[in-house]
């Protein structure tokens, strides 16, 4: 793709140009707020094509804000998925409870969205790839920074100097390596481990999920429309993380297998699926914490700054949000001034969302016979109750107003106070 001029930018001074690592949503959503404060965008992203396909995810709070402000939300809201029952199943596969989705997520119904993540990022690009220049099947190899910004080779082999460089390139951030190290320094493990994949829907599942528990272990499958497949997740408690299998897709197989191998309901089904399927995903259940996210004229994003972890199904709403005001803090400022305004503004939102988990949404797996009787009380007394009014921290950051070349912008909607002041000249 191609860059193009951002024809209503009156200023004089040339475009900063900008290198951002990672097309998921992090990536895009800053390369959008850029572009339209003024900087000159470069997207790069090792993976050949935009990736599509994955498991469902949630966009909520202040993220709808900033959706609303790209003028993606109609068609986030043509894509939502509408999940209506969360099924809780124990040893036997026999029915514990039957709860409105948002009990459980701390969701709105009627204003929360939940969609595929492809069909997210398929938006994001949509909104951003007539403005500035996509790099796919490429990565940066290694990055230099000197008095007048940073030096960049790719692995392709070309070599390019930009005014800033941004990591939003996800949970194991090679850019976050560059700068502060090895991951193991700022990565908080919670406990489990989880296996994603796609398998045929021979259950005549719709729009609902349906979980199976025993002590330390969970397996679900999640049907999001009436289609013919279904998303199988298996989780399941280990004490450390088994660093040897995240980059072994075997050792992976085995792993599971091994962990489920005298389980019942449907997971020897799923267990046999996931020897042959394609789409396998694993990771640990873990969080990035992080004292700073920037070092120089480089700054992270998203995951790569500030993983919240699928307990708290935030992840995507905190890398829609910090994008946005990581741009907003940097439209009138240099990058020293504009990375520290980011973490003041946005470091408080950051850290109250990946403090739910703990006590809140990782009960949802319990590791005793205790806290699994204990959690099915919780969901049977959830079942008696109506439907959550969302939580606090979902919405807990008010959005600076976007500021063009000629003053604030009316986006049809109310405008926050300016978390991002402009700074003096």
């Amino acid at each position: 793709m191609t860059r193009t001029d951002q024809s209503t930018d009156s200023r004089t001074a040339p475009r900063r140009e900008v290198l951002i690592s990672g097309a998921s949503i992090a990536g895009p959503a800053l390369a959008f707020w850029l572009n339209r404060h003024g900087f000159a965008v470069t997207v790069v992203e090792k993976a050949g094509a935009l990736r599509g396909g994955g498991y469902p995810i949630d966009v909520r709070g202040t993220a709808l804000e900033v959706v609303r402000r790209m003028g993606i939300l109609p068609r986030l809201r043509e894509a939502h998925i509408d999940l209506r029952r969360l099924t809780f199943l124990d040893a036997d596969g026999k029915e514990v409870a039957s709860v409105n989705p948002h009990a459980v997520t701390g969701g709105v119904a009627g204003q929360d969205l939940e969609v595929r993540r492809g069909d997210l990022t398929d938006a994001l690009y949509a909104a951003v790839r007539d403005d500035v220049e996509f790099l796919f099947d490429d990565s940066i190899d290694t990055l230099d920074q000197t008095g007048h910004g940073v030096d960049v080779t790719f692995r392709g082999g070309s070599t390019r100097t930009f005014d800033m460089v941004f990591g939003a390139d996800g949970l194991h951030s090679r850019t976050r390596e560059f700068l502060f190290g090895p991951e193991e320094r700022f990565h908080r493990y919670l406990g489990y481990c989880f296996a994603g994949f796609t398998m045929r829907n021979t259950f005549g599942l719709s729009h609902e999920l349906m979980m199976w528990n025993t002590p330390g272990r969970a397996a679900a499958l999640y049907a999001v429309g009436d289609n013919d497949d279904v998303h199988a997740f298996l989780n399941f408690a280990h004490p450390e993380p088994p660093y040897d299998a995240f980059r072994n897709p075997e050792a992976q197989r085995e792993l599971v297998a091994t962990v489920f191998a005298d389980a019942g309901w449907e997971v020897p089904g799923m267990l046999a699926c996931l020897r042959d399927a394609e789409d396998l995903f694993f990771d640990a259940v873990s969080q990035i914490r992080m004292p700073r996210w920037s070092s120089g004229r480089v700054a992270l994003v998203g995951d790569a700054a500030y993983a919240p972890s699928f307990l708290t199904g935030q992840g995507s709403s905190l890398a829609l949000v910090g994008a946005y005001m990581l741009a907003a803090c940097l439209a009138e400022r240099d990058h020293a001034s504009g990375f520290a305004a980011y973490e003041h503004s946005t470091r408080e939102f950051v850290t109250v969302n990946q403090d739910q988990i703990g006590t809140g949404d990782a009960t949802l797996f319990p590791t005793t016979a205790r806290a699994l009787e204990q959690r099915n009380t919780m969901l049977r007394n959830l079942s008696a109750m109506p439907s959550a009014e969302g939580r606090p921290a979902h919405s807990a950051l008010t959005l600076p107003a976007f500021m063009d070349s000629g003053g604030p912008v009316d986006h049809g909607g109310p405008d926050g106070q300016y978390a991002c002041p402009q700074n003096q000249k």
